[in-house]
């Protein structure tokens, strides 16, 4: 039996010819991820072990992205934690204010990620990075500690899932759109501890924004990864973002899947995830009259320049409605400057909205956006379970930049077609 992408990358940082599912195995790791939140955990796990000596200087990438800039002592003494470790044990890729952003947007950018890696992070969405090709999961703070030492990880092979896509998303339709009809369809369980591979002619009608944004969300489907083949664009991306050498696996023609699913992109709607799950999926068209306090356009999942741009086309001559808090997020520095480049910036500020520095920030109720109780907030981060964005009786309706900008405008969820466009 033939191997899917997933298998053959970790067959590959084992060592081995192939795997098969539920096989154990330990591979060697390309990048150990960590952020302001997890870092510290780690480092303390790493302090318990003989020896505290990192693998590879150059092999781990701690990002401060979480609390950044500090919003309190707890915070500033995170980081502190993690810049006096980078500066001793001479960590290449640290980066901090006025270097940093979103870590899973910045990793890409920096061209610290290529196509055949092999990669671990302590936070859920480290998946992001199938979009190039490799092999990226989320870990504990435990494993990251490990990996930092060992320069290894202890996995599961995955089985998988393979998402046939086809036909050409409509005008409003975006990679968030794509995964949140995905997770409504299989549940966020459906594809526990699977690998989702993506492939199909539709794939050539996906953006690199699109593509990370499906797999920064595999988790929120139980998924072990996500991974899309590598293309010409793909290819395209890594050579303007990257000196490093990568390598292009393919599933092979006789790989095994646990289930496969067709999906003809052109019949999707805009679609929104409802509280308090993301599975909770309905079409633009069946979410009814619901009114908002508050729109979020930003994360891990939607801060990069398409989204940005997506938002500000609709923005741009309107106003943010009345009662309404409009807050942007540019994902990592280069994003926010091309921001103001192309002015962005001034759409967005001249729309009522306002710009914070690249940050989580209110995606996981650390800051700059907390929710009262009884307020509803329209958000393209990754999730809306009870509490995770303020109040546990505030509501979080996941979307995409287009319907949450357009939802800022109105002061109700909306598709941009409302506002004439």
């Amino acid at each position: 039996m033939g191997m899917t992408m997933t298998q053959k990358i970790l067959a590959a940082h084992a060592g081995l010819s192939e795997v098969k599912a539920g096989q154990l195995i330990e591979a060697d790791l390309d990048l150990v991820l960590g952020n302001d939140i997890t870092t510290p955990v780690a480092i303390n796990e790493m302090q318990k072990m003989d020896n505290q000596t990192v693998f590879n200087n150059e092999k781990i990438a701690l990002v401060m992205d979480h609390f950044i800039p500090n919003k309190d002592i707890k915070s500033a003494q995170n980081c502190k934690c993690c810049r006096e470790f980078a500066c001793r044990h001479d960590i290449t890729n640290y980066f901090d204010v006025g270097e940093m952003g979103i870590e899973h947007a910045l990793l890409p950018e920096k061209g610290l990620v290529v196509a055949g890696d092999a990669v671990i992070g302590a936070d859920s969405h480290t998946c992001t990075y199938g979009a190039l090709g490799a092999f990226s999961t989320g870990v504990g703070s435990t494993d990251m500690a490990a990996g930092m030492v060992t320069g290894k990880a202890w996995f599961k092979v995955p089985s998988a899932i393979k998402f046939e896509l086809t036909g050409k998303p409509s005008r409003w339709v975006s990679g968030k759109d794509v995964i949140l009809h995905i997770i409504g369809m299989i549940g966020v369980d459906g594809a526990l501890y699977k690998s989702m591979e993506f492939c199909g002619d539709g794939i050539r009608n996906l953006t690199m924004d699109d593509r990370f944004t499906i797999c920064n969300m595999a988790i929120e489907a139980g998924g072990k990864n996500g991974i899309f083949p590598v293309d010409e664009l793909t290819e395209e991306y890594m050579k303007e973002h990257s000196k490093r050498d990568y390598k292009i696996y393919e599933a092979d023609a006789d790989a095994e899947y646990d289930a496969v699913y067709t999906i003809d992109l052109s019949e999707l709607k805009p679609t929104i995830a409802f509280p308090h799950l993301p599975e909770n999926t309905r079409t633009i068209e069946e979410a009814g009259e619901v009114r908002i306090d508050q729109s979020v356009i930003g994360s891990c999942t939607n801060g990069r320049i398409d989204d940005m741009r997506i938002a500000a086309g609709i923005l741009k001559g309107r106003k943010v409605a009345k009662g309404v808090r409009c807050i942007v997020i540019p994902a990592t520095q280069a994003i926010y400057l091309q921001c103001i480049r192309e002015g962005l910036m001034e759409i967005f500020v001249e729309a009522g909205a306002v710009v914070s520095t690249p940050t989580c920030g209110p995606c996981l109720g650390g800051y700059m956006g907390i929710l009262a109780e009884g307020e509803r907030c329209i958000s393209t981060t990754n999730r809306n379970f009870v509490g995770r964005m303020g109040h546990v009786d505030s509501e979080i309706y996941l979307a995409s930049p287009a319907v949450a900008a357009a939802s800022a405008v109105t002061g109700k969820i909306s598709c941009p077609c409302e506002l004439g466009l």
